[in-house]
């Protein structure tokens, strides 16, 4: 797909889904795959609700993929701009836009989230042309079914903060995110305070000013070292489960004035895409199924215990904020439920 290559999703009992990513395909690519035969739009729902689409029943129930039909006028542009809401203020879109049932929901459904884990934007063409591959939606469920993750490796890290630290990479045999752990201190029989830190490049790594991530990882090594054990779990979701590029996307769009929820499903993204089924099947390698949780996020203390492990107590983890990510924080307060 990042090739630009059409892709063919089977799912059982549905017709076979033949696509081309728009992000990925242009105007050449798109004349090779369906040549001048119809070709039709396949979106998010959230993308749909930002077209003003789902007036039409066949966009009007949530969380379905939208099929936009064929019309005349259709060109690679178009679908550019169906797909992209970085146009949206710059491309007045042609219309009218006409939904059509999906001959495959559950195959289109795993295309969009097959988009999602390979960085793209949840858009395709759909066509009858050649496909490069052929995917399974069953195979798609394995890449992120967190039961499949397993301990690669362990070694002595001391880390600013925490000299007495050890490191723990897991992987699965589908996925090429690596998740780590960060076992800092002496077990001492007690549940470890636990901190669920997703990955952000722009953060953690060049000191963005846009978000909190950075100061929330330093503050939890120094919280969970004081307090003599616990576990950081560094996951590899990244803007909240959509990848770096898609973030910055969103952060483009909170340039034109969206919040990062608006700008997130504006994308065609749910607003948080992370699975902390995966933190759970962390900690459980670990041996940890009794935890005391560093966060804000009820979300996260839901995320665990429905994967079967017991948050005994949510520990607040507040930092100050600055000038540039006070929206940021009242946005994941006042949309999000984060009790800061």
């Amino acid at each position: 797909m990042r090739r630009g290559w059409p892709i063919t999703v089977v799912a059982e009992g549905e017709p076979p889904l033949t696509l081309l990513a728009i992000e990925t395909g242009d105007a050449e690519r798109l004349v090779r795959f369906a040549g001048d035969a119809r070709w039709d739009v396949l979106l998010s729902s959230g993308r749909a609700e930002t077209l003003k689409l789902t007036n039409q029943r066949d966009a009007a129930v949530p969380d379905r993929p939208v099929v936009v039909e064929h019309a005349p006028w259709f060109d690679m542009a178009l679908a550019t701009a169906l797909a992209d809401p970085q146009l949206d203020l710059a491309t007045p879109l042609k219309g009218p836009f006409r939904t059509i049932a999906a001959g495959s929901p559950h195959a289109a459904a795993a295309a969009l989230r097959l988009a999602r884990i390979a960085g793209l934007l949840p858009a395709f063409v759909i066509g009858e042309g050649a496909a490069e591959e052929t995917v399974r939606v069953a195979d798609i469920d394995a890449h992120e079914d967190a039961r499949r993750l397993q301990i690669a490796v362990r070694a002595r890290l001391p880390v600013a903060g925490a000299e007495q630290a050890e490191i723990v990479a897991f992987r699965s045999p589908e996925s090429a995110d690596e998740h780590v752990a960060l076992l800092i201190g002496t077990p001492n029989g007690a549940p470890p305070l636990v901190r669920l830190h997703s990955e952000c490049l722009t953060g953690d790594v060049l000191g963005s000013l846009k978000c909190d991530c950075g100061p929330q990882l330093d503050a939890a090594i120094q919280a969970i070292a004081a307090a003599g054990w616990g576990v950081l779990l560094y996951l590899r979701q990244e803007g909240r489960g959509i990848g770096l590029v898609n973030k910055l996307r969103a952060y483009a769009l909170q340039d034109q004035g969206f919040d990062t929820v608006d700008a997130n499903t504006r994308l065609g993204f749910a607003i948080d895409a992370r699975d902390f089924g995966v933190a759970a099947r962390m900690l459980r390698l670990l041996g940890q199924d009794r935890v005391r949780l560093l966060t804000n996020n009820p979300a996260k203390v839901a995320g665990l215990e429905a994967e079967g492990v017991k948050v005994v107590e949510r520990v607040p983890h507040k930092l100050p904020a600055n000038p540039h990510n006070e929206r940021y924080l009242a946005t994941k307060r006042d949309r999000t439920g984060h009790q800061l």
